[in-house]
Order: C-alpha cells, then structure tokens, then sequence
C-alpha cells in the first residue's frame, strides 16, 4: 500500500473519531440543560443536534477549517513537504480527538477547538519551530 493512501486512511478514521468526540463533548453541553429540564426529551435533543451540529460545520465549518489548515501554522517554514504536513496534521487530528475522549469521558469541561488549536501549534512547535507559528492569528483566536 502507498504511504499516501496509508495516510489518507488514517486521517479519515481520525477525522471520524474526532467528529465523534466533538458530537459526545458539545452535544452534551449544549442539550444537557434542555433535556435535564424537561424542555426537550432526549429524542429531540439528538435531533435539534444533529439539524444545528450538521447545519454549523456545514455553514461556517470551510472558514474555521481554513484558519485550521493554514492559518495558526506556516507551511513553508516546514519545508514544503506535503507528506510531512499530512502525516503531522492527522497527528494533530488524533491527538486532538484522544484528548477529547479523555476529557469527555472524565466529565472535565474542555473545548473542542482549543484541543485543536493546540495540537496545531504543538505539530508548528516541533517541526518547524517558534517562527512556523503565526502568532498574530494566536492572538485573533484568544
């Protein structure tokens, strides 16, 4: 097997383990009062989440996967191999997603999108250094 496809295969599973992670840790955020409350039962919980959780990725998901992609870290300063960004962004991905599960499953408030951010930054960090790291978008996202 190529390692493109191998790559490809990991970062989808991941991609599905994240997006899995992100609807058990907001899901439960977002409807957790609603339901506790009697103003939704859990069957119409499960769906309003899935109409808005859908509806938000699918809406504003292109411009924060943008910011994402190439916005926290640069690209060139890790030396242009597409390769390395791949295998270091569904690093990003897993650990992202680990993180998540982790947090979710001991009932600790975190946030999806730190968890990402931050493995953005770490993968910058490490494989290209201080300076791959756009501090200015840092800023914008604190």
């Amino acid at each position: 097997m190529e390692p493109t496809t191998i790559v490809l295969t990991v970062a989808a599973i991941a991609g599905l383990y994240m997006a899995w992670n992100i609807g058990a840790n907001d899901v439960a955020n977002a409807m957790g009062t609603s339901v506790g409350s009697g103003a939704l039962t859990l069957r119409g919980a499960i769906i309003v989440a899935a109409i808005f959780e859908f509806g938000g990725a699918m809406l504003a998901g292109g411009s924060v996967t943008n910011t994402i992609r190439k916005g926290i870290v640069d690209l060139d300063a890790l030396g242009g191999d597409p390769m390395v960004i791949a295998v270091g962004m569904t690093c990003c991905l897993l650990a992202a997603a680990l993180w998540l599960n982790i947090a979710t499953y001991l009932g600790w408030p975190v946030s999806t999108t730190h968890s990402i951010v931050g493995a953005v930054v770490g993968f910058g960090l490490i494989a290209g250094g201080f300076d791959a790291v756009n501090w200015g978008v840092m800023g914008t996202i604190a």
